[in-house]
């Protein structure tokens, strides 16, 4: 039976753990950061509890790249590490160490969507679907073999807050579906095709400013895409920012002016911008 280490420092990777634990599975080695790095980060989490409980040895870290990383991969003779939720990119070292790989999950279809910002594109571009994809990591950016996929639909409604809590389930939901298949070395892995690739580039919180231009439609999806858990749309004017959590539009009156009508916050707060 496989050997298995998994490195986290955020809720997602830790619901994925107590999923392992849940189906009578167990961890050889958790990895995470050291208490004090990243504790602003969103979502931080500590393994210390869950480590103690299950008997499992807990190594705190600065870098995935770090030699001890390496040295605790062969001292535990792991055959699989899952690196969920982690910033920092795993180089050629740690990912040859195990003995069949590293496993990561990317929250599109891929090889649509690889990159970053994957739940407020899936929203902006209109998507009716999107997905969960785990999948064996290389040196690339998200373009690693498939182990498998879990849909997720995407209604004309959808706010990231829902998406987000969406695709969290699917983690969970993918490491009961493969659990079995990966402890008993009978993972499938099937080639990306690199031709049907896409890439979505990053996102910043100005990116979240609406403009008068916006059609109603584009600033609907601007409002759902960048809602909690991310920092928010946004107008500016008289030096006054108005942060939109949620809104309503109408083509014939409203708050705020677009292109083809007009945008009503409904949960928001405001903040002066003048300094």
């Amino acid at each position: 039976m496989a050997r298995i280490a998994f490195a986290t420092c955020v809720t997602l990777g830790l619901s994925c753990i107590e999923t392992i634990y849940e189906i009578g599975g167990r961890l050889d080695l958790m990895i995470t950061l050291k208490d004090e790095r990243a504790r602003d980060k969103s979502g931080r989490i500590y393994l210390d509890e869950i480590a103690k409980k299950n008997n499992a040895e807990l190594l705190k870290i600065n870098n995935i790249n770090d030699p001890e990383v390496i040295e605790a991969l062969k001292k535990h003779r792991i055959d699989w590490l899952f690196i969920i939720g982690w910033s920092q990119i795993a180089k050629a070292e740690v990912l040859n160490t195990p003995t069949r790989g590293c496993i990561g999950m990317h929250p599109t279809l891929l090889p649509k969507g690889r990159g970053r910002a994957a739940i407020p594109w899936a929203i902006l571009k209109g998507l009716d679907k999107t997905g969960v994809t785990l999948f064996r990591l290389d040196e690339g950016v998200d373009t690693g073999d498939i182990i498998g996929q879990g849909i997720i639909d995407i209604e004309k409604d959808t706010t990231a807050t829902i998406l987000y809590d969406k695709v969290n389930g699917m983690h969970t939901e993918l490491i009961r579906r493969y659990w079995e298949d990966i402890i008993n070395d009978r993972v499938t892995l099937t080639p990306q095709n690199h031709a049907e690739a896409t890439e979505w580039p990053g996102r910043h919180p100005e990116d979240g400013e609406i403009f008068s231009t916006m059609t109603m439609d584009e600033a609907d999806k601007l409002v759902r895409a960048v809602t909690h858990p991310y920092p928010g749309a946004f107008t500016v004017r008289d030096g006054v920012k108005t942060v939109i959590w949620s809104a309503s539009f109408d083509k014939n009156t409203g708050v705020f002016p677009l292109a083809d009508g007009y945008l009503t916050p409904i949960d928001f707060e405001t903040l002066d911008c003048q300094e």
